[in-house]
């Protein structure tokens, strides 16, 4: 059972224009079909009986202002009773309680556990692609690293880990260790929208889920000699997919070409877009460090913060099409 919520309109009748409303929130309102996500999550946060819970979508919505404004559980719950423009967005009037911060967290819990922060992801992949902003000629696939929520393990040893966070590990790149998680990114390479991911420990290498971010209906894919294998090159060029890896120097080769270094150029000025999305990830979304523990928590929180990216991507992709 959920509790009805007054119509967010309501609040415009009692306002002047322009007085808590913000422009970039009301266009994200209307960039997609928000049922095909009200579907998905309409079981979760529904005891039938008791205290009615409020409606998921609401809470979905709630879940994405925290990715677009970096704010904490209490943060968010702070300013949803201050900001009209948040009260309008996830659908709360103004006689409408807000939210507290366990309810939050419980909500996200759930979601969680039921596996569908990915599935809605997916849906608003689809739609963007209906709207044909994926151009799908190309699709990038790298990785990068994100810190553990808690502390490196003392001595700062790469085989140590964390009781405190079991899934976190350690990798190197070159002389620096880090410890904490990898998030493995496939990207469309004209709109830069993101269309697969995985998140792992960081001691995880990109070729183990290197396919998973392959979506399939992509001209090529493209990617640095941590994804290059001949095996992998096949498998694309049998499905009508050009193999744009890199390859790495072998003992019977232990020096690339003169045409592998221009190929290898190549790739890398095709492949650069990708750094714009991580460089992106970890600026205005503070994806430097993961804010949950485990892998589960934190593979939720990264398809809120890929489908966060992806809506306001593909606003800015709008708003500069010519009209």
């Amino acid at each position: 059972m959920h509790r009805s919520t007054q119509p967010p309109e309501l609040i415009d009748a009692w306002l002047p224009p322009r007085i808590g409303r913000n422009a970039r929130l009301e266009r994200l309102t209307e960039l997609i079909d928000w049922a095909p996500l009200e579907a998905l999550v309409a079981d979760l946060h529904a005891a039938p009986v008791g205290r009615p819970s409020y409606p998921p979508l609401l809470m979905v919505k709630v879940l994405l202002l925290q990715q677009w404004y970096q704010a904490s559980d209490p943060a968010i719950e702070e300013a949803l009773w201050e900001r009209l423009s948040f009260r309008r967005f996830v659908g709360l009037g103004l006689q409408d309680a807000a939210p507290d911060h366990s309810t939050i967290s419980r909500f996200r819990t759930q979601l969680a556990r039921a596996g569908l922060a990915e599935a809605l992801f997916a849906a608003v992949e689809e739609q963007l692609a209906a709207r044909g902003m994926l151009v799908k000629q190309g699709t990038l696939v790298d990785a990068t690293l994100v810190e553990a929520q808690v502390r490196r393990p003392r001595g700062g040893k790469t085989g140590d880990g964390s009781p405190r966070d079991p899934d976190a590990a350690w990798a190197r790149r070159g002389r620096q260790a880090r410890f904490g998680y990898k998030v493995h990114l496939g990207v469309d390479a004209d709109s830069e929208l993101v269309r697969r991911a995985r998140l792992t420990p960081a001691n995880v290498n990109e070729t183990e889920v290197a396919d998973g971010l392959i979506a399939g209906d992509e001209a090529a894919v493209y990617g640095d000699a941590a994804y290059g294998t001949h095996a992998r090159g096949a498998r694309l060029r049998a499905r009508g997919i050009e193999d744009q890896l890199m390859r790495r120097p072998s003992k019977h080769h232990p020096r690339l070409s003169p045409a592998a270094r221009r190929r290898h150029a190549r790739i890398e000025q095709v492949r650069r877009p990708v750094e714009h999305v991580f460089g992106t990830l970890k600026r205005s979304y503070g994806y430097q460090r993961v804010r949950y523990r485990g892998l589960a928590r934190n593979t939720t929180e990264m398809w809120f913060k890929l489908l966060a990216y992806n809506l306001r991507r593909a606003d800015r992709l709008l708003s500069d099409a010519p009209a």
